[in-house]
């Protein structure tokens, strides 16, 4: 009898090592499964992940051939005003100044050709249906001999201050073959940028200086008579 309970309690303890080894090696291969299949999913997102990134990168691109490049002036402007009017936080109906396009190392300094950008985007801002005032204007039309007026930049001419307007500022950078354009528009109140545009254009011009009207004067020889 006691034999018997013996091997009885001989068996059982075989069987209880013997199912928690086994119990043991479920666990363990339920952990390596799951290991497996964490690793599997994060190279899954990670791979995911390379082709959105390559997607806005060819976005991107596209962008930069087709719309922040530009081989003419007047591409250049419309490039911009397009840029700037494509923001929903511009409302069209508030009113918009645009001011000349100064030098970005010279924030008081401006060119004919910053001063072409300017009104050139007066133009197509206000064919886009924005809200475009002009603030040179006198309090009066000026009268001489040579014409009439009223534009003018003496500030005792002009009113002395303007609404609550956007204000369009933009900068220009000359480098070797091209000129960086960089503008954006300003709550005049708020000082908070509403909306940005940059534009590279490519002039193909070994020297810019025609652009800047300062090209150094030719070299002169002076004749002088042989004796």
């Amino acid at each position: 009898m006691i034999k018997s309970i013996s091997k009885i309690g001989l068996i059982g303890t075989l069987l209880f090592g013997l199912s928690g080894c086994y119990t043991k090696q479920v666990v363990e291969n339920d952990s390596s499964y799951n290991k497996e299949n964490k690793v599997a999913a994060d190279i899954e997102k990670s791979i995911a992940d390379v082709q959105v990134t390559k997607e806005y990168m060819e976005i991107a691109r596209d962008q930069e051939y087709n719309v922040n490049t530009q081989r003419t002036l007047e591409g250049t402007i419309n490039s911009l005003a397009t840029q700037m009017m494509r923001n929903n936080k511009m409302v069209t109906r508030k009113p918009v100044l645009i001011t000349s396009f100064v030098r970005l190392d010279n924030f008081k300094k401006t060119t004919e050709f910053g001063r072409i950008v300017s009104e050139s985007l007066i133009n197509e801002m206000s064919n886009r249906g924005f809200n475009i005032i002009e603030y040179r204007g006198q309090l009066a039309v000026s009268i001489n001999e040579k014409g009439e007026y009223f534009i003018s930049r003496d500030p005792y001419k002009i009113k002395d201050e303007i609404p609550n307007t956007y204000v369009v500022v933009g900068t220009y950078s000359r480098q070797y073959g091209k000129i960086i354009l960089n503008a954006r528009v300003i709550d005049n109140v708020t000082g908070r940028i509403i909306s940005t545009a940059r534009v590279t254009y490519l002039h193909s011009m070994k020297d810019d200086c025609t652009l800047f009207k300062d090209c150094k004067p030719a070299r002169k020889i002076k004749i002088i008579k042989e004796k």
